[in-house]
């Protein structure tokens, strides 16, 4: 593995191939992925000798601030376009030869492992009696990497001084904030391509020292729990892991969000577990955090505020409602998504009965979907929305098969569909 591995011709028309499928914002040189081959015919060649003198040097990463749920933001860092396709060059040539060192318990950003495998193998953990979980929170894990002890672990499988040089001038490019440039002196920002594989390479190191520990554990990024038999062999480990990840990786430990606790106790990527009593086995559900994340989306989709039309409604709720489910199936969700189409068929038959406008029309359509003249004229003139829409004369009319014709995607046949 060479500085010349990242230089091919080959390896760098990947890398700007995969920058331009990702799409990304512009870094702070405004430059945007459209404009990159372009860049590249005029600068490619000055490009590559820079990388290989080591003369390149990367621009300072945007920062931009994204809001997290619980009012506090993530800090990530956009590259600009030319260093994204240097990073995406490197990590290419670097990801193979760490794919053979990681560890099998370790599940984020690698090829062919997921968030929902993760989670299949801390319930499988859970039903062979490991039932205690250390859930251990990485305090700021991205902005906090020593970069001396990862170049120091970097250093034991890349022999090339020339790359080891390239990735510290990733880490130390700084950080444009407001107009000013920042140093980093620690960690690596996320929204780098390289990034999730050195968070990777950094955690292997735990990874490891938990399996000589005979510990069992899954990781997912910075997301890692340990499962025990026992409360104090959890306690024994929060204590000594803990240690280590200060002591020897470098890294901060948040002690008020790490737990001990039972698996009925934790959010994990999302998930809860409960144990189901005739099977006495545990398993997997959506945990009520996410729910209420995709019931608050929903409910801004089906806002009858929104002016956009109800056929744009329900191709967005489609779309939400496949993501969702695609992610959670592996859980038990099915009364969720009941629950879920209860909300969905009421808020939309709002968001139809608006769309109605004056009474007139409303008798009119009520009639075309084949209700009494009577009964039509009662509902049409009634004031209100929340009260009407759940009358049997508005059921009738906008029946769940007739929302389906429109549209509106069933959450509950689509989880159905997918998980069988």
């Amino acid at each position: 593995m060479t500085i010349e591995d990242i230089l091919s011709n080959n390896n760098l028309n990947r890398a700007y191939q995969q920058v331009i499928n990702n799409n990304g914002a512009a870094g702070i040189d405004g430059m945007e992925c459209k404009d990159l081959l372009s860049h590249l015919r005029a600068n490619g060649a000055r490009l590559k000798e820079s990388v290989r003198n080591q003369t390149y040097k990367p621009m300072p990463v945007k920062r931009v601030e994204i809001p997290k749920e619980d009012g506090s933001t993530r800090k990530l860092g956009i590259p600009t376009v030319t260093d994204r396709m240097v990073q995406q060059a490197t990590a290419q040539v670097l990801t193979p030869v760490y794919e053979r060192k990681f560890h099998k318990n370790s599940y984020g950003f690698r090829p062919g492992k997921s968030a929902q495998q993760a989670v299949l193998k801390a319930v499988e953990y859970m039903n062979e009696g490991y039932n205690w979980v250390v859930d251990i929170d990485l305090e700021k894990f991205f902005d906090t990497v020593n970069h001396d002890k990862l170049i120091s672990i970097l250093n034991k499988e890349i022999k090339d001084g020339k790359i080891l040089s390239l990735i510290r001038k990733f880490l130390v490019s700084g950080v444009m904030v407001g107009g000013r440039t920042e140093e980093t002196e620690i960690g690596t920002p996320q929204g780098g391509n390289i990034s999730p594989l050195l968070a990777n390479v950094m955690l292997n190191e735990l990874d490891w020292e938990l399996e000589k520990r005979q510990l069992r554990f899954v990781r997912y990024a910075d997301d890692c729990i340990i499962l025990v038999r026992s409360q104090k062999a959890a306690e024994r480990v929060m204590e000594s892991i803990t240690r280590y990840i200060e002591t020897t990786l470098f890294l901060k430990v948040n002690r008020k969000k790490s737990m001990i606790g039972r698996p009925t106790d934790i959010k994990y990527l999302g998930f809860t577990f409960y144990n189901q009593f005739r099977a006495k086995k545990y398993k997997a559900k959506a945990h009520e955090k996410s729910v209420r994340k995709v019931v608050r989306k929903l409910k801004q989709l089906t806002s009858r505020r929104w002016g956009v039309s109800n056929s744009v409604k329900a191709q967005k709720i489609a779309e939400v409602l496949r993501g969702w489910i695609n992610y959670f199936k592996i859980g038990s969700i099915l009364t969720v998504t009941r629950k879920l189409d209860t909300m969905l068929r009421y808020r939309f038959r709002m968001c139809i009965w608006k769309h109605w406008k004056t009474p007139r029309n409303k008798f009119r359509n009520l009639v075309k979907l084949g209700v009494g003249r009577k009964n039509a004229a009662q509902a049409a003139y009634t004031h209100g929305y929340a009260r009407i829409c759940r009358t049997e004369t508005v059921c009738y009319a906008m029946s769940n098969v007739r929302l389906a014709r429109f549209g509106l995607l069933s959450a509950e046949k689509y989880f159905v569909k997918v998980s069988s």
